[in-house]
């Protein structure tokens, strides 16, 4: 009987501890963290009339930054000179930091990570919605799977810090050129049928144009080409295409861009870009800065490229 209960009080004791130890076992492994505590949280703003950059260095992980380039909106990016996070789709919140307990956090959504240097890349709405919780005092935190094992990866962006070098952006905003150089290094001028008048809104793109040349000293040449459509004579249609070309350069030098910088070429009905006779009344604009391969080509809009 001894002996029995002897088996008995084992076998309980092997079961209590199975109790214990299984659950221990169960327990998901802690995440992987990376962020900036109290005594390394910096933001640095760096502007000029071209772009307006807030950048936060995020210890271990990378960095992140809101980029604002002039005549586009706010955006946001994640980089890492070593990707730890399995590209495919995170999940982004906004976050209380730990010394304000009970605040619920706030989803902003999935969003793709990349495998690449850039993990994460935000437009707009999204990218204004971490400025307002970092403003708010929260934490903008993106979650993710290791791209090495299945634990969790946490890269939380730090609000202390943030509000002072925000304000400096928004005094920066004041200063951007309403334009950047993909915006108008390739630009079109359109044309009514026999015309070679400027209308109020071809001013105004040429003064965005000039702007843009008078700030950027990189630039060494503008090419201006003109040209016609098929209706008429060659001969007519050439000095058409020259006027116009002429029109274009002469408001250009009214707005202090020099003759050393333009090169002026009329082009007649030689290099229609369409079967429609209003695409191929036009002047175009290109810009081109040093080092870029000096080709002389016209400049016929927006991915279009044809030898001149």
């Amino acid at each position: 009987m001894a002996k029995s209960f002897r088996r008995s009080l084992a076998h309980r004791v092997t079961a209590l501890g199975a109790s214990i130890v299984l659950p221990l076992m169960a327990v998901p492994a802690l995440a992987s963290s990376y962020g900036a505590g109290i005594e390394n949280s910096q933001w640095y703003l760096t502007e000029s009339v071209f772009e307006c950059s807030l950048v936060h260095e995020v210890p271990g992980f990378g960095r992140a930054v809101f980029r604002h380039r002039a005549g586009e909106q706010l955006t946001f990016y994640l980089e890492s000179e070593t990707p730890v996070m399995r590209p495919g789709r995170g999940r982004l919140i906004v976050e209380a930091p730990a010394w304000r307990p009970g605040i619920p956090p706030q989803p902003v959504g999935l969003v793709s990570v990349d495998g690449g240097k850039r993990v994460v890349s935000l437009e707009n709405r999204q990218a204004m919605q971490v400025v307002q919780g970092l403003l708010d005092g929260m934490r903008p935190t993106l979650t993710r799977a290791s791209r090495y094992d299945n634990q969790p990866v946490r890269v939380q962006v730090s609000n202390i810090n943030f509000a002072g070098s925000y304000a400096g952006y928004r005094e920066c905003l004041t200063g951007l050129l309403p334009v950047n150089y993909d915006q108008i290094r390739r630009s079109r001028i359109p044309f009514a049928s026999g015309s070679t008048s400027l209308s109020d809104a071809d001013r105004e793109k040429l003064d965005d144009i000039a702007s843009f040349i008078l700030a950027d000293p990189t630039i060494e040449r503008v090419f201006v080409d003109g040209h016609s459509d098929r209706i008429g004579s060659r001969i007519d249609n050439r000095a058409l295409s020259e006027e116009r070309a002429n029109a274009v350069a002469e408001y250009l030098r009214f707005r202090g861009i020099g003759d050393d910088l333009l090169i002026v070429r009329a082009h007649g009905d030689q290099y229609p870009v369409s079967r429609r006779p209003a695409d191929n009344r036009r002047a175009t604009i290109r810009l081109q800065r040093q080092g870029e391969r000096p080709e002389f080509q016209q400049a016929s809009g927006p991915g279009s490229d044809t030898s001149g």
